[in-house]
């Protein structure tokens, strides 16, 4: 049974309601409440889903972060949560928690095929992967690291770390409904992530990684990082780390790379970053293995931010959907030796993003061809979203996929779908006819505004238009018509 005296609970805690753990919240007062006797426990609700803003007839006992995210609770409906073992105990073994039996809340149901499965995960030493979503987890318990020593995988979803001081193994990423996700979908913004906040301070990674080597996937998104970082150990083994929707800064990002030498992905969604601001040199140097970096629903407006990454040699996936870009383009040798030379111990320098596959521009302001055009000087990019941006909508002044694909030569994916042999050869002649029909005038024009015109019309052999010696309106209705020999039975039936 949770302790049931209110000076227990310390300003800053986290906790749940004793009824559902899902309902997650900080305390943000301990004391008297005028007009009401005993001592109360004022919560500011992760959801909103309080009575008011940490003030009561008049009097104000704290600040909640909404008009209706705060409430005064008794200390026999809260929960201050449960430790990590007896979590995989009740996970894995059908117990019940301490919190269960006191409320006689725990419900048994029985499943076909239970004891087979219970026993294949009952034995802690040989889980590799556990999911603990919203089990009130508050702690690691003692000799976590000898209980399970070969857990790889671990889903700790809208729980209540606060201060973990020993080491927790590989978490992974949860995408909507609490189910295990394929590394690969920590990016995108598909699905729902339930947004539930875990305070937890980055020294506490240090702590995984020791305290279990084996530690390769690591998630800690809609945790409430804290801003000071310290002392963070090399973390070797640390393959993929996931820091959506976390607070976390660049700041953090410059402290964390020197202490992931080994990181593949890292993923940074929903943090409001605006700016990539590298400490030592105007341009990201370090995370020499990073592969994907996912800035997904972000703030960076301007094209010369993400400039700062380009000489990322190993970078492979780039995600910038949903921020605010209005114009990309693709740096120059002057732009890289300009940045590159502003830093006096400067490395040499690189061609600009030169393993760069796959580039997700979705939901922008992007609205000039130019942009589009200058993906084609991108050295391997082969996979593009530009969906949602004016560029691609032709309702909002944009041009259709066809042309799209015809601007671009080396594309072979587009908004996420495939862009096959007929679909290119299709496009670039469409497109080419198009272009033809609307600027057959005026060749400096179209060399202006259709960089590939001249490429693409030569490589499918398309000639110019011959004018007609008869009327337009007769000759486009010639060349439309079918010579057709209809020959009609008659039955009669009597």
């Amino acid at each position: 049974m949770h302790d049931c005296n209110p000076e227990s609970y310390k300003l800053g805690q986290r906790v749940h309601s004793a009824n559902d753990a899902r309902r997650i919240g900080t305390v943000k007062y301990v004391g008297e409440v005028q007009g009401y006797s005993g001592t109360w426990l004022g919560v500011d609700w992760d959801y909103g889903n309080g009575k008011h803003d940490g003030s009561i007839n008049g009097v104000r006992y704290f600040q909640a972060k909404s008009q209706k995210s705060g409430s005064f609770v008794r200390v026999h409906n809260l929960s201050p949560g449960i430790s990590l073992p007896e979590a995989l105990r009740v996970r894995y073994r059908g117990e019940s928690s301490k919190e269960e039996e006191a409320s006689n809340k725990h419900v048994s149901i029985e499943l076909v095929g239970k004891d087979k499965i219970q026993d294949k995960f009952s034995k802690f030493e040989e889980l590799t992967s556990a999911a603990l979503p919203y089990l009130g987890v508050s702690s690691p318990g003692a000799n976590i690291g000898t209980i399970v020593t070969n857990l790889k995988e671990l889903d700790l979803t809208g729980n209540l770390l606060s201060d973990w001081k020993v080491g927790v193994p590989a978490f992974i990423c949860v995408i909507g409904n609490g189910s295990f996700a394929f590394v690969k979908s920590y990016g995108h913004s598909q699905g729902s992530v339930h947004r539930c906040r875990i305070y937890l301070s980055l020294q506490d990674i240090g702590a995984f990684g020791e305290q279990l080597p084996a530690l390769a996937v690591l998630n800690l998104s809609n945790n409430l990082m804290s801003k000071e970082v310290t002392g963070l150990p090399q973390l070797k083994s640390i393959r993929i780390l996931v820091l959506n929707c976390t607070g976390v800064n660049w700041m953090q990002v410059e402290i964390l790379k020197h202490s992931l030498p080994a990181l593949e992905e890292l993923h940074l969604m929903g943090n409001s970053i605006s700016e990539i601001t590298p400490v030592s040199s105007p341009i990201m140097q370090g995370f020499d293995n990073l592969q994907l970096l996912n800035l997904e629903d972000n703030c960076i407006a301007e094209w010369s931010e993400i400039l700062k990454l380009c000489q990322i040699r190993s970078l492979e996936q780039l995600y910038l959907n949903k921020n605010n870009l209005n114009r990309i383009y693709y740096p120059n040798n002057d732009t890289i030796h300009e940045l590159v030379s502003a830093h006096e111990s400067h490395e040499e320098s690189y061609l600009p993003f030169q393993n760069l596959c796959c580039l997700l521009l979705g939901n922008n302001m992007i609205e000039d061809l130019a942009s589009i055009d200058s993906l084609d000087s991108f050295p391997k990019l082969m996979d593009i979203r530009l969906s949602e941006n004016p560029v691609s909508d032709p309702g909002r002044g944009g041009i259709p996929r066809f042309a799209i694909i015809a601007r671009l030569g080396k594309i072979k994916i587009l908004n996420g779908s495939e862009v096959s042999h007929r679909e290119r050869k299709e496009s670039e002649i469409r497109y080419v006819r198009l272009v033809m029909s609307k600027l057959h005038d005026n060749p400096e024009e179209i060399k202006r505004l259709h960089p590939r015109f001249g490429e693409l019309k030569e490589f499918h052999g398309i000639e110019d238009e011959r004018p007609s010696t008869g009327s337009a309106g007769d000759q486009k209705m010639s060349s439309g018509l079918i010579c057709m020999d209809l020959r009609f039975h008659f039955c009669s039936f009597t």
